[in-house]
């Protein structure tokens, strides 16, 4: 059976990965049929190359994404496109329901970044807080001595 995989490469605690279609019997790193893809999770933002052809001709073929590659392709929006050629959707049918996905999906982003933004405020809000109730209160100024009268 072929599976649709990420093969490891690069360095010690520096990976990126090949999407290849390989026998499912062959090791992680080992002997593959096609490559058809990569990705770098190390890259902010990360970096997801796939040829759209090849995957959904292996698709078409009967391979099987592991969980790993399915989710990245469903980020992607290519595992929706999938759904929808399977079922026999037409072209435009198929390009409004990639639009709609790419508006949630910038939705879903900026709703992302607003949450960072308001997280980051309330810890910078919580830290100055507790510097100032740790902070010794400034000493009073020192009362002086009262005169006496010179008799």
């Amino acid at each position: 059976m072929v599976k649709l995989r990420l093969r490891r490469a690069g360095k010690k605690k520096q990976p990126f990965y090949k999407i290849v279609a390989a026998d499912s019997r062959a090791s992680r790193s080992g002997k593959f049929i096609e490559a058809v893809g990569r990705y770098n999770p190390l890259a902010h933002p990360m970096i997801i190359e796939v040829k759209e052809d090849r995957i959904f001709a292996w698709l078409k073929r009967g391979a099987q994404p592991t969980d790993t590659l399915r989710s990245l392709l469903q980020r992607k929006g290519l595992w929706l496109q999938w759904g929808l050629m399977k079922k026999g959707a037409d072209e435009p049918t198929i390009a409004a329901a990639l639009e709609k996905w790419q508006l949630l999906q910038e939705e879903k982003l900026r709703r992302e970044t607003e949450k960072k933004s308001r997280r980051k405020a309330a810890k910078k809000a919580k830290a100055a807080a507790a510097s100032e109730a740790t902070a010794p209160a400034a000493p009073a100024p020192a009362a002086e001595p009262a005169a006496t009268p010179a008799a």
